[in-house]
């Protein structure tokens, strides 16, 4: 048997690992699978942990058909995770990317709320990036509610960022926001609240030629704005600007830079959006190529 032998091309520099903990989403516009398109096309490493199982259902006005991820399950992956990539075993190896940047998507229980806490507390992660789905269309509303509950009291207290939507911002602030000026000052109270730098969106649903975004971290408050691209909601562009801010924080980043650059990635993937046979178009995480 003949061996050949073949130069190895120079190797690149490792890229950051990033986690998102989040549900598959079947039209692969939003959750876990957006997720991850956006940490390819930002450059980072991404792992993706499933906790629920999302389908639209085309014959019900296309609401959600939820199906959570068995609890042991869900911890097993985040053990796995954690093990191979995670900052606590990773003194050892010198060189070795370390995985300090998860971002949290859809939860979709309280029991995986639970099960999620505690490994976020576990790890200690640097970055923790909240995406704060609070209402899964469909779901019935007394868990629902449960679940939000359950997602203020123990995922919002160890989050460092913070993407609410207009609607999350207003359940998360308690304060009713019609324009610009009060989209700041839930922002501020969001902050307040839990510590995190807070990426608040207005996108379409604020009146202007403009789709409005806040950021807040306790210093710096600036308002990041681009012309609306039609004034329907695009699925996944809340998915996509949160894990852009964990893509770019883990990239190190500032929180504010990271704001930046995911409002822009978002709209440019807003412009490019795909068209489909539901009643909404989908971001395109390529847009911006």
């Amino acid at each position: 048997m003949t061996s050949v032998s073949v130069d190895a091309p120079q190797s690149a520099a490792a890229p950051a690992v990033v986690l998102t903990i989040a549900g598959s989403e079947a039209t692969g516009g939003a959750g876990a699978q957006a997720d991850l398109k956006t940490f390819q096309e930002l450059g980072v490493f991404g792992i993706a942990n499933l906790t629920c199982i999302v389908s639209f259902n085309p014959n019900d006005s296309w609401n959600h058909r939820f199906v959570p991820v068995d609890q042991q399950v869900i911890a097993d992956q985040l053990e796995a995770t954690t093990a191979a990539y995670g900052p606590s075993s990773a003194s050892s190896v010198p060189g070795r990317p370390v995985l300090d940047t998860v971002k949290i998507g859809m939860l979709g229980s309280p029991a995986t709320i639970a099960t999620v806490a505690g490994a976020l507390a576990a790890s200690q992660f640097d970055n923790v990036v909240l995406d704060p789905v609070l209402i899964c269309k469909g779901q019935e509303p007394g868990h629902a509610l449960d679940t939000d509950q359950a997602l203020k009291a123990q995922i919002l207290p160890l989050a460092t960022f913070v993407t609410p939507n207009h609607f999350e911002a207003e359940s998360l602030s308690g304060l009713d926001i019609t324009d610009v000026e009060s989209l700041k000052a839930a922002a501020i109270r969001i902050h307040e609240l839990s510590g995190a730098a807070v990426l608040a969106k207005g996108g379409v649903r604020l009146e202007g030629p403009d789709a409005v975004d806040v950021f807040y971290d306790g210093e710096t408050l600036e308002v990041l704005r681009a012309p609306k691209v039609g004034e329907v909601a695009v699925s996944g562009a809340g998915c996509s600007l949160a894990a852009a801010v964990t893509a770019e924080l883990a990239k190190g980043a500032t929180p504010l830079e990271a704001a930046r650059t995911a409002k822009q990635f978002v709209t440019a993937g807003i412009r490019n959006r795909v068209a489909s046979g539901a009643p909404f178009d989908a971001l395109w995480q390529g847009g911006a190529r």
